[in-house]
């Protein structure tokens, strides 16, 4: 599998820009990737006053490709650089396994009520 990492930094970011994060993933994010063509999984990370981020991981090398470039070309008019003032950093990876484990897996509680 082919996963690619998108970092903002939250060091510098206005007060507040997380939570105007998680809305804009509760609200737009979490809809358009849910029908992206090619991604197997997306999951929203962060670590409040240090970073948010995207991950994705990808049917192929391709798919992945074809988002990173779309992606990095407008990379500096995303919803989370307009919130944070600061554009990401932007990692492919290597995939090599995932487990689901006995509990299941969820989206994120708010999405379950």
């Amino acid at each position: 599998m082919f996963g690619l990492s998108v970092r903002w930094s939250l060091t510098s970011a206005p007060a507040g820009a997380l939570e105007k994060l998680r809305a804009y993933v509760e609200d737009e994010s979490f809809t358009r990737f849910a029908n992206l063509p090619g991604l197997r999984f997306k999951t929203w990370r962060a670590r409040e006053g240090e970073w948010f981020e995207g991950t994705y991981v990808f049917v192929s090398a391709e798919a992945r490709q074809e988002f990173q470039n779309e992606f990095t070309a407008a990379a500096d008019q995303a919803p989370a650089t307009l919130a944070v003032g600061v554009a990401p950093v932007i990692e492919p990876f290597e995939v090599v396994a995932v487990v689901r484990g006995p509990a299941g897996f969820r989206s994120a509680p708010r999405f379950e009520q």
